[in-house]
């Protein structure tokens, strides 16, 4: 895996080349949060000359994105010709925070949009006891309401219960909660020390009375995922209109 830098105005262009795969992910991710921690006005990533065996080593991008979106909260975007690849990242579901576009004009463009619409973002520290609960619940109250996203503060409430929820249930972990609003959709997302991926887990035996947490998020949701990160995982859940309350 090579990674070269390139800067073109505000804007920060790493250019990756070889196989992403297990061996190499770190490497890629650690590559664009760096150039994300200068600072620039987005770093965007040119992936055409990329071999990916795996769709799911396209999540390197979206683990990326969650290390910067405190800070610096810096975009990042990326650029491929091919439509198929194109399809693929989208499908995998990295193109809902990390957007992929044909060409690096479109890129540089589609910056100046996510600048306009902006990204409204609060994260914070929970304690690794029951009390989180009503502390996150509280939290995304407080903030949808003062982004006037009261539309979506039951769903949110509802979603972060549950991730916060297993955290505390199938972790020793202290929960971080982050919040982010955009356009029309808010997401909520839950960090922890685990590397064990979420999934869902129900007894055919015995019926809902075992229905898992993330059975209830997927219902709720527009989308949802478990991201990798160098200290765990993010659980995250995206909502929109269609899942108010």
């Amino acid at each position: 895996m090579t990674v070269e830098i390139e800067r073109h105005s505000d804007v920060v262009v790493l250019v990756a080349e070889g196989v992403l795969d297990s061996l190499t992910y770190r490497e890629l991710r650690d590559a664009v949060i760096k150039a994300a921690l200068d600072e620039p006005g987005a770093v965007i990533v040119d992936v055409n000359r990329l071999s990916v065996p795996s769709a799911s080593a396209w999540s390197v991008f979206t683990s990326a994105r969650w290390h910067v979106s405190t800070w610096p909260d810096v975009p990042i975007l990326l650029t491929c010709r091919d439509p198929q690849v194109r399809r693929i990242i989208t499908s995998v579901g990295v193109a809902r925070y990390v957007p992929v576009h044909p060409s690096f004009e479109a890129a540089v463009g589609a910056v100046e949009d996510v600048s306009r619409h902006g990204r409204r973002r609060s994260r914070a520290q929970l304690p690794p006891t029951g009390v989180s609960v009503r502390v996150a619940r509280s939290l995304i109250q407080a903030w949808l309401a003062a982004w006037a996203r009261n539309d979506l503060i039951a769903v949110a409430a509802t979603v972060a219960t549950v991730l916060v929820e297993n955290v505390l249930a199938h972790t020793d972990s202290a929960p971080v909660l982050v919040v982010e609003s955009y356009r029309d959709t808010v997401t909520v997302a839950v960090e922890d020390n685990s590397h064990q991926p979420a999934a869902r887990h129900e007894d055919a035996g015995r019926g809902a009375e075992m229905l898992s947490g993330l059975s209830i998020i997927a219902a709720l949701c527009r989308a949802w995922g478990s991201t990798p990160t160098s200290s765990g995982k993010t659980v995250w859940a995206l909502v929109g209109p269609e899942n108010e309350l």
